[in-house]
């Protein structure tokens, strides 16, 4: 089976624009995603990204238009200045890889945390709130939320930032195929055009 590795953070807005139709293709095309959330800052420091707020003026400008810009192109809703952002999602992470390694498909799981940043202005920092989405997933929110705090999950959580450095992913979400490493929602077509073509992967060269 086609694999492809989606490396994400679970308040990034890029992800959230990206979620639904990531998973889309990924059942267009019977392959299997591979949910990897990761550390962004080890990312960053890596690829040599900041965060929005230390960027020059013009480039924070420019992300507040693309924003609107891609949710409207994406039908999503988006509040541009969400209430709670920036916000430590490190807890929904780990939820989702627990969620991931006790055999549960986290898709829904983590829309609703990511709509919960961008679209509801809610706290996805706060366990309450991981809580109730889990339930409306129809998932038990006890076993999945002691799992994600665990030194394992954790550790698992580290290994996929390495992982998402050594693939060449230079933010999130970055979408890995074959080696071939996709940056950003806006390369979910062009994923998809390789995946319909059966083309061998490009490589730095």
């Amino acid at each position: 089976m086609t694999t492809i590795d989606y490396y994400f953070y679970s308040a990034s807005p890029f992800t959230y624009l990206g979620h639904q139709l990531i998973c889309e293709v990924a059942e267009r095309h019977k392959a299997k995603l591979n949910f990897k959330p990761v550390n962004l800052f080890s990312v960053w420091e890596t690829s040599g990204a900041v965060p929005p707020a230390k960027r020059p003026p013009v480039r924070q400008r420019l992300r507040l238009i693309e924003l609107q810009r891609l949710a409207e192109y994406r039908g999503l809703p988006i509040n541009p200045h969400p209430k709670h952002f920036p916000i430590d999602a490190s807890l929904a992470d780990r939820t989702v890889i627990a969620l991931v390694e006790n055999g549960h498909d986290p898709s829904i799981f983590l829309f609703k945390v990511l709509a919960g940043v961008w679209a509801r202005e809610e706290d996805v920092s706060d366990e309450r709130v991981l809580a109730s989405y889990l339930s409306q997933s129809g998932l038990d929110p006890k076993p999945a939320l002691d799992d994600a705090k665990s030194d394992e999950v954790a550790a698992i959580r580290e290994r996929n930032s390495a992982e998402a450095i050594a693939a060449d992913a230079v933010g999130v979400p970055t979408y890995v195929l074959n080696g071939e490493p996709f940056w950003g929602q806006d390369r979910i077509e062009h994923l998809e055009k390789a995946l319909i073509s059966g083309r061998p992967p490009y490589r730095a060269r």
